[in-house]
């Protein structure tokens, strides 16, 4: 168990994610334009708790900060389709990116994704919430390849440093929100 919200365990080999500061990101480039990202922040909650947040998908833009808009769409299937927008400045111009994604969740544990339409060839990935040390390893992972109109270098980096903005930002709403609860 966890004595403090600011220690936290070293994360399992079997992640295959390096450690930075307080992010674990990893980048993989296959070929070509695309790209296998992969990044773990740890949260001193349990997943429940977590998934509470992350899955309240259209009150993301109020706290992740380059989430524009985020909302729900009619699915032909009766499932779950999310427009999101992206919007970040760039060298002073408005980089904006948009995706709808067909999610599938399996509560409490991850939500996959997969484009549907958007600024993106390729836009797949999920996010996975794994008990750790008293705590809780969210994990987000994306392979994305832009249109060739999109240099991947700018995607790419653009991507990975938002990630620690917004999974920072996604730990701190949850501290916010829910109270201490021991983890067993």
């Amino acid at each position: 168990m966890q004595d403090s919200e600011n220690t936290r365990p070293t994360p399992p080999p079997e992640l295959g994610i390096e450690e930075t500061e307080d992010l674990r990101l990893a980048v993989e480039r296959p070929g070509g334009r695309h790209r296998l990202i992969r990044a773990a922040l740890w949260v001193p909650r349990p997943a429940e708790a977590i998934w509470q947040i992350l899955s309240d998908y259209e009150t993301l833009p109020e706290f992740i900060p380059n989430l524009a808009v985020s909302r729900r769409l009619p699915h032909p299937e009766g499932g779950i389709r999310l427009e999101q927008v992206g919007l970040q400045p760039v060298l002073k111009v408005n980089f904006r990116a948009r995706v709808v994604l067909d999610l599938i969740e399996c509560c409490p544990e991850r939500i996959e994704f997969k484009l549907v339409e958007g600024d993106f060839q390729v836009f797949a990935g999920f996010w996975a919430l794994e008990p750790q040390g008293g705590g809780t390893d969210v994990i987000y992972q994306v392979q994305v390849c832009p249109k060739v109109t999109l240099p991947v270098g700018l995607v790419e980096r653009r991507l990975t440093r938002d990630l620690h903005t917004n999974l920072t930002a996604l730990r701190q709403q949850v501290l916010e929100v829910c109270p201490e609860v021991p983890i067993p």
